[in-house]
């Protein structure tokens, strides 16, 4: 009679080596490819800001017949002289902390209905003399001391307002 025995039948060297291999091949095609989502959706805060403030300051128009006047204290305050907000006490270290007294503060950003209530990547800038504004988002996404910065401008032709917003040409 023949007796059934039990084949137990682990991975061998060679095969671990092979799925070791593969993961190695595929993180080398994935990980540049994640990089460069992760620095995407940080650049899409600044469009997202810039179109609400244009946004805002088109519908401010319609009521005054002039863009928001003046110019606006720079915020949030920088960590460090041209590093974004590289140190600027966020939650991560890249971060600016949110001061939602500084927004509330400051006149102009006020006119403008604009304000950031959370942490973030990018320093706003705003000036206008009434017929046309320039606002402007700051940023070090990467801490390694190149900023990049997007541009929304305002204008207006025979009594209608336009927007206009210009992306960095530097990428990080």
């Amino acid at each position: 009679m023949l007796s059934m025995r039990k084949i137990q039948r682990g991975f061998t060297l060679i095969e671990l080596m092979i799925v070791v291999a593969i993961i190695g091949i595929l993180s080398i095609v994935a990980v540049p490819q994640l990089i460069e989502y992760i620095k995407k959706s940080k650049k899409t805060e600044a469009s997202l800001q810039l179109d609400a403030l244009g946004t805002n300051n088109k519908a401010y128009y319609s009521e005054h017949a002039q863009f928001v006047l003046g110019k606006a204290t720079e915020l949030p305050v920088r960590g460090q002289p041209n590093k974004g907000c590289c140190g600027g006490g966020g939650v991560e270290t890249n971060h600016c902390k949110a001061d939602s007294a500084a927004w509330a503060g400051d006149g102009v950003w006020k006119a403008l209905d604009f304000h950031i209530d959370e942490d973030n990547l990018f320093i706003y800038n705003y000036t206008s003399d009434g017929k046309k504004f320039t606002a402007t988002a700051t940023g070090d996404l990467d801490c390694d001391g190149t900023e990049i910065t997007y541009t929304k401008t305002g204008t207006s032709e025979n009594g209608n307002p336009a927007v206009h917003l210009d992306e960095p040409t530097n990428i990080d």
